[in-house]
């Protein structure tokens, strides 16, 4: 699946099976193969095909394109004039983007997830919403990103969502089947995304930003094929590319990245005075330099569930835990105290 949303998410509108009100105790074809109706009570009625195309374009992953946010909130600009307006707009392509190419997905892989324990249950797969529709819609949507990052934001933005759109349906196709290529489209994503929104509001891009999303991205995915890789037990059942993967050398990448994640974030803080915003020139504390402490303890604090192979699922990870919620409060303070000067 594209950007690690190959675990189907609850809250989908379908009940699991063994569900009091699965349609009787069977539920359908008792091995969910192709062709088989899923055992789940699918949404009915006049809005039903609308609900299930909205299901199939993940609303929960949508959290992903705050990432829009990081490199004008870097720079100091995310509050100026006429910004949030653009940031708005660019995160709304982003997620018609991503959506274009989950509905495509789906459409593809519509015979392997009717034959999946837990992917059967999506819209497309359980029959609640047409592949043609799917496709259609996905096109489309493509489409209307592409034209709108040309008319609202600018011309690079485009470019970037149209290289997010190219990547990710390669992914679909061909990437996905590919070790160590797969990491890297689903990191390119998250950097793409951030990439987005310094292109949308015209800001250069800093190379340890860079650097430090891309690497920081590379950590989250690798940790959580770790954690796929660990569930599985090396079979390989649910995503065979897992199979290709040693726990050994997962467990590499995410060290790895979390190493030049970590490198590349303390030499942004420690700059040089022409890398610091202006509005944090007169500030009475070094803010940034005393940022690298809680994003540190966000870092380590993860790699904990990193190592438990745990992580499979991070959104989870950063909800439930609060340590990790009170580092990431801190980081945050103090770096929004070094962009405005406190």
């Amino acid at each position: 699946m594209t950007e690690d949303s190959s675990v189907t998410t609850p809250g989908t509108g379908l009940l699991e099976p063994g569900s009091e009100s699965a349609g009787g105790p069977n539920g359908g074809h008792p091995n969910g193969g192709p062709g088989a109706h899923p055992p789940g009570r699918l949404p009915s009625g006049s809005f039903a095909v609308p609900l299930g195309l909205l299901l199939t374009a993940r609303p929960r992953q949508w959290v992903k394109n705050v990432l829009v946010l990081a490199a004008p909130a870097a720079a100091g600009r995310l509050l100026a004039p006429g910004v949030p307006a653009r940031l708005a707009a660019c995160f709304a392509l982003f997620t018609g983007a991503a959506a274009a190419v989950y509905l495509v997905n789906d459409a593809k892989d519509v015979a392997a997830d009717r034959a999946h324990p837990t992917k059967r249950f999506r819209p497309v797969a359980a029959g609640l919403v047409p592949v043609p529709l799917a496709y259609g819609t996905g096109l489309l949507l493509g489409a209307l990103a592409l034209a709108g990052a040309t008319l609202v934001c600018s011309a690079a933005t485009a470019l970037v969502i149209g290289a997010y759109l190219v990547m990710q349906l390669l992914y679909c196709i061909w990437f996905k089947h590919l070790p160590v290529v797969d990491l890297m489209v689903v990191a390119s994503g998250f950097l793409l995304r951030a990439m987005a929104g310094g292109t949308a509001i015209g800001i250069p891009l800093s190379r340890w930003f860079l650097i430090t999303t891309g690497f920081g991205a590379l950590f989250l995915v690798s940790a959580k094929r770790y954690s796929e890789r660990a569930g599985e037990g090396g079979s390989g059942r649910t995503r065979p590319l897992l199979a290709a993967y040693s726990p050994e050398y997962l467990r590499f990448v995410w060290q790895l990245a979390a190493g030049v994640t970590m490198l590349s974030y303390c030499l942004w803080a420690l700059g040089s005075p022409a890398e610091t915003p202006p509005e944090s020139a007169g500030a009475t504390l070094p803010w940034r330099p005393l940022s690298i402490i809680p994003f540190l303890v966000l870092l380590l604090r993860y790699a904990v569930f990193a190592d438990r192979a745990e992580s499979g699922a991070p959104e989870d990870v950063v909800l439930r835990d609060r340590p990790l919620q009170i580092a990431a409060a801190g980081w945050v303070l103090l770096y929004g105290c070094s962009v405005v000067g406190v």
